[in-house]
C-alpha cells in the first residue's frame, strides 16, 4: 500500500510476529549513530595518553513517524498501537526452561535499509483531536538498537557481513530455517538473509506456492544470495 504522498511506505515489522506497520507519511529523515568504547591508559611522559580499542558498538537509529487519521475520522491509536506492542514482552517469546519472556525483535524497512533491531525507545505526541476527544494525528519518534553486524543495505555488490563469500571451490552448503507460527516468508528471508525482498528465492527454494503464510515448524532451506 502507497503512502499518503504516493510512494512505497516505510514499514516497522515486529519479526516475532510478522506483524506490519506500515507508514502513511514516510518519514523526512532518520539518524543513524554508532559509539565505540576506547580506553586511555598511562602514557608517563607524554601529553597524549594512549588509547586502546576496547570494543565496537551497536548502530542506533532515529525516526520520527506521522500519523493522521482526520479523513476518515478514526482513531490513529489502532495504527500505532501496533508499535506499542513491540516495546512489551511477547508470550511467543518465552524461554522453556527459564519460563522468561522478552519484546520482539524488529526491523524497519524502508528501500534498501533493513535494520534489524530491538526498539529501546517510544514517545507519542497527539496534536489533533475530533470533538469527543478522540486523538486523530500524533508523531511517534521511536529509538532502535543494531541486532546483528551486517551491512544494513542490502542488494549491493560487494558482499557485506560475516562469512564471505563462496570463492571459486565448491558451492556451500545453504542454511535450514525453520518457521515459527503465523510468519511470513518476506520475514524469513529479512531474517536469514537480511533481505525481505529475497521472499521469492526462499518460496521457489521449497517449492512453497502461497509464500504469506508458512506452516509452523516448516524446514525450509534458505539459498545463498
Amino acid at each position: 500500500m502507497p503512502t499518503k504522498g504516493g510512494l512505497a511506505p516505510a514499514k516497522l515489522v515486529n519479526m516475532t510476529t510478522g506483524e506490519e506497520v506500515e507508514c502513511m507519511f514516510n518519514p523526512f529523515e532518520y539518524t543513524l549513530t554508532k559509539q565505540n568504547t576506547w580506553e586511555k591508559k598511562p602514557a608517563k611522559g607524554k601529553n597524549v595518553p594512549e588509547i586502546v580499542f576496547k570494543q565496537g558498538g551497536n548502530q542506533v537509529l532515529k525516526v520520527q513517524l506521522l500519523f493522521d487519521t482526520f479523513a476518515e475520522q478514526g482513531d490513529v491509536r489502532d495504527y500505532t498501537d501496533k508499535i506499542w506492542t513491540m516495546m512489551a514482552v511477547a508470550e511467543q517469546t518465552k524461554n522453556a526452561t527459564t519460563g522468561k519472556s522478552r519484546p520482539p525483535k524488529v526491523s524497519f524497512r524502508w528501500g534498501r535499509l533493513n535494520f534489524e533491531a530491538v526498539l529501546t525507545n517510544i514517545q507519542q505526541k497527539y496534536t489533533l483531536f475530533l470533538p469527543d476527544g478522540t486523538p486523530v494525528r500524533t508523531t511517534v519518534d521511536i529509538t532502535l538498537e543494531q541486532l546483528i553486524d551486517v551491512d544494513d543495505y542490502s542488494g549491493g555488490g560487494g558482499g557485506g557481513g560475516g562469512g564471505g563469500g563462496a570463492g571459486g571451490g565448491a558451492a556451500a552448503t545453504p542454511k535450514v530455517a525453520t518457521a515459527q507460527q503465523g510468519q511470513r516468508m518476506d520475514t524469513v528471508a529479512a531474517q536469514q538473509t537480511g533481505d525481505a525482498a529475497n521472499h521469492r528465492q526462499v518460496a521457489e527454494a521449497n517449492n512453497i506456492d502461497n509464500p504469506h503464510k508458512v506452516p509452523n515448524g516448516t524446514p525450509l532451506v534458505v539459498p545463498h544470495q
